[in-house]
């Protein structure tokens, strides 16, 4: 392009070109449409991760190495001297580039007239034990490039090793590690490596860390680092190290290319917003890599998140957890990666005690110790057990794999007789004595129930009645009755008229805890609850106390208990953000879940390489210091609320059965999914959204037909004029929410493509633009707390609630239809807010009036 500068024409073209290359090499996924660029942060956790290995460290260079179970080192780093004058790599660090395969840290440096750059790739492959490191060098001098680390040779907490070893291997040019009783091995080095340095420990003086040197280097030069480890003989480890240094540019292509084909076959999104659709493709991947392949544990599960271990043998939350594991699988099922659920919920269920309950945690240490029987960790929590029913039927159907189903159901069977062998008085799963719900310490315990355990209790009886109808089972019956009544007793516990919401819990002596909170969505999240109550207590978990700009707290700011770094009682969770958002987009309450889905979606991609954060603070937009960075669960909570929640899609494999049911934005005109599974088909949908109606059109590669329910949320003041189905007039049904309505049409969708259409008029509506802060910052965005519309659909009153001395902007549909604006002014294409009052932190209320024609 540069050299082409005198041809306007030309160089346009080439610019065009390069930015379209990378989809053409890589087919109908681009990854460089998800490639996350931008200057380093040196607090950032960054990472590269895969199913046998992993490189855990920070944006600045630093790192450790695991090879599972295995940590081989720490704070490892590069080392530059450009002509003898050192360069500290954190001082030159300069840009991160993440990609779905690899994470490439460049590093550039100068003195006078001399420069240098470095481009450091990490890759971990996903189908052998091992990471590279490829290194890109270019120097105008001579530069000397070296590594360093210190060995931390030792199994994942909380086994351990005893003594341990390391030396310097000529013929390998590697440092190799080993232990007493002769079963692990590792090594690090690469083809050009001389020692430099070695650990050691005499009487007078002492040096922990190790270094290497990788030549001096004029002009352009590649090195490779290769870590490798074996657990079976030091034979096997050279062969693995040397295979690793063997054809290093094969394994970077087969590893681009395995991330590139596990996109390609996820459902494609066409969204308006293209960060939910990048936020879509990096929370799959970053819910993927979590799958860990433990070579002493049958199967693969799907560890809790990665971070550092600063300094103990944890890194982060990366080992076997029951309860992310079973919340992550439902965002696997609808998102399309059925084969990773399968897989991770079996895993967790082989450990299933023998009275039914199903662990919390288990450590990629346990084969090594006594961890079931001598450690508190692995039955520490009582919600693991409902989740695993609720996951294996959510799983079955979306797959329609009854075989999974028939081998699930003893295992379901027994965590149905353990639930309820720990039933309160009002008929609840308990939570004291028995395991923590999802509270786990703080000022809100102790209590005996949780409202969010007893939720999943009752969804859990519903859910195995639904298996056991599918199966024939005659317990099915039972647990149908059983549910029913324990669908009743929850509002009969729970509810309280006086304050106009749902308790948080009941205490020890049997009396309600009216401490309102994020917890009391995941019982909507099953649709659980009486829709009005539903819809209340909703209305207190809508202003800035409950809902920062970056997602929910767990209670609000002004509650006696709160401390915004309090990991149970004030800081916000990705997690909860998105219990919160499905739970408001099943109780039709569209501009609070879409606040919630739109901070997962910014926490996506504003973290470590498209990785969640395991938690932040509830005062101001930073992690917790103790955060876990790359949080599998946070990830799943941008993948259910959006496809289940904004788009309202639900699968019903076995009965051939979907669900679209969206609660479209004002400011988006539709969407598109491409390669939606039902089981083994797989569906197309296309909707398109005018002022005079919607289209949705169906596509569908199977050749058998699809009971397809289809009703998206219109305005009160939208009248629907008529209905089509194959250009065929069709009825619908009424469907009524709260600040909306749904016109269902319930059709059978035959092999091949057909559409929907509903014409309508009349249909207006508003959504809040809902970006991200700057770290460090507290909320400022508009709070949409509750619309009010009046009988007659042309008066609506918005309640917001937004911080004085700001303009907001709202984004408008139906815009013409408008008369008049009390309390804001139309101003373009959007209705714009001037708060009155000088500038404050303080949220105040405010009243929005709009009058149409």
């Amino acid at each position: 392009v540069d050299r082409l500068a005198g041809d306007r024409l030309l160089v346009k073209t080439m610019q065009k070109l390069r930015t379209l290359l990378p989809m053409f090499l890589c087919g109908s996924v681009a990854f460089g449409q998800l490639e996350i660029e931008r200057p380093v942060r040196p607090w950032e956790f960054m990472n590269a991760v895969g199913p046998h290995a992993a490189v855990l460290g920070r944006e600045t260079g630093s790192f450790e190495a695991w090879i599972y179970p295995l940590k081989l080192l720490r704070d490892f780093r590069l080392d530059f001297k450009l002509n003898g004058r050192p360069m500290p790599p954190e001082s030159v660090v300069r840009t991160v580039l993440y990609r779905p395969a690899t994470t490439t840290l460049i590093y550039s440096g100068d003195y006078y007239a001399e420069h240098f750059l470095v481009r450091q790739t990490f890759l971990v492959p996903p189908e052998r034990p091992g990471i590279l490191i490829l290194l890109e060098i270019e120097s105008s001098a001579p530069l000397e490039v070296g590594a360093s680390f210190v060995r931390d040779f030792t199994l994942m907490w909380p086994a351990g090793l005893g003594g341990s070893y390391g030396s310097w291997d000529d013929s390998l040019k590697a440092f190799t590690m080993g232990e007493e009783q002769g079963r692990f091995f590792a090594a690090v080095g690469a083809l050009q490596a001389v020692l430099d340095q070695r650990d050691y420990g005499t009487n007078y003086s002492a040096a922990e860390r190790s270094a290497f040197s990788l030549g001096t280097i004029e002009g352009t030069a590649r090195r490779v680092i290769a870590l490798a480890a074996s657990f079976d003989s030091r034979e096997d480890l050279e062969e693995a190290y040397r295979s690793l240094l063997a054809d290093p540019q094969g394994l970077q292509r087969s590893t681009e290319g395995h991330y590139r084909r596990y996109l390609e076959d996820l459902p494609r999104l066409l969204l308006p917003d293209p960060d939910f659709e990048r936020a879509y493709q990096w929370s799959m991947l970053s819910m993927v890599k979590g799958l860990v392949d433990n070579p002493f544990m049958e199967g693969r599960g799907l560890v809790a998140g990665f971070g550092l271990s600063k300094g103990a043998p944890r890194p982060g939350f990366a080992w076997f957890f029951g309860r992310d594991t079973f919340w992550s699988t439902l965002a696997q099922t609808i998102g399309g990666d059925q084969e990773s659920a399968r897989e991770a919920i079996r895993f967790i269920a082989q450990f299933q005690r023998e009275d039914g309950k199903i662990p919390h945690e288990v450590s990629q240490g346990a084969p090594f110790i006594p961890w079931f029987e001598q450690y508190p960790y692995p039955w520490a929590a009582a919600d693991a057990t409902s989740l695993y029913v609720i996951a294996v039927q959510d799983y079955v159907a979306a797959s329609a794999d009854l075989d999974f189903a028939r081998e699930s159901w003893p295992r379901v069977v027994k965590a149905i007789e353990w639930l309820t062998s720990t039933e309160d008085e009002a008929g609840f799963a308990r939570n004291h004595d028995i395991g923590h719900g999802w509270v786990e310490g703080g000022p809100l315990l102790p209590v005996r129930t949780e409202f969010y355990q007893a939720g999943l209790h009752v969804e859990a009886l519903r859910t195995a009645a639904h298996m056991g109808r599918l199966l024939g089972e005659p317990q099915a019956v039972d647990y149908e009755g059983r549910f029913e009544a324990k669908r009743r007793m929850i509002e009969e516990t729970y509810w309280l008229e006086d304050s106009g919401r749902y308790a948080f819990a009941v205490d020890l002596e049997g009396k309600t805890v009216d401490e309102p909170g994020v917890l009391l969505t995941v019982p909507m999240w099953f649709e659980l609850l009486r829709p009005g109550r539903a819809r209340r207590t909703i209305g207190f978990l809508s202003g800035e106390d409950h809902i920062a700009d970056w997602g929910s707290r767990i209670l609000s700011s002004e509650s006696p208990l709160y401390g915004p770094a309090g990991y149970h009682f004030g800081s916000v969770w990705p997690l909860f953000t998105g219990w919160a958002a499905l739970g408001e987009y099943r109780y039709h309450a569209a501009h609070p879940a879409y606040a919630n889905l739109a901070a997962n979606v910014g926490l996506a991609l504003d973290g470590s390489g498209g990785h969640t954060t395991e938690v932040v603070s509830g005062a101001v937009y930073s992690p917790l210091s103790t955060s876990s960075s790359h949080q599998i669960w946070s990830a799943a909570m941008v993948v259910s609320p959006l496809l289940r929640g904004l788009l309202g899609l639900e699968l019903d494999a076995p009965a051939r059965r979907l669900e679209v049911a969206p609660h479209l934005p004002a400011h988006w005109d539709g969407f598109e999914v491409e390669g939606l599974r039902l089981g083994s088909d797989r569906i197309d949908l296309e909707l398109k959204r005018s002022a005079s109606g919607l289209r949705l059109r169906i596509r569908n590669h199977a050749n058998q037909p699809v009971q397809l329910s289809f009703a998206p949320a219109l305005s009160p003041s939208a009248a629907v004029t008529a209905v089509r189905f194959a250009g065929e007039e069709v009825g619908f049904e009424r469907l009524e929410g709260f600040e909306d309505w749904h016109p269902g049409v319930r059709v059978q969708a035959p092999p091949g493509e057909s559409a929907v259409e509903i014409q309508y008029q009349g249909d207006f509506g508003v959504s809040a633009p809902a970006p991200l802060p700057q770290f460090g910052r507290p909320s400022s965005n508009l709070k949409i707390l509750a619309q009010e519309w009046s009988a007659d659909g042309k008066r609506l009153q918005l309640r917001v609630s937004a911080r004085p001395g700001r303009v907001y902007r709202l984004h408008a549909r139906g815009l013409d239809l408008v008369e008049k604006v009390e309390g804001g002014e139309i101003v373009g294409t959007a209705v714009e807010l001037r708060m009155s009052a000088a500038p404050s932190r303080e949220y105040r209320e405010h009243r929005l009036t709009i009058l149409l024609r």
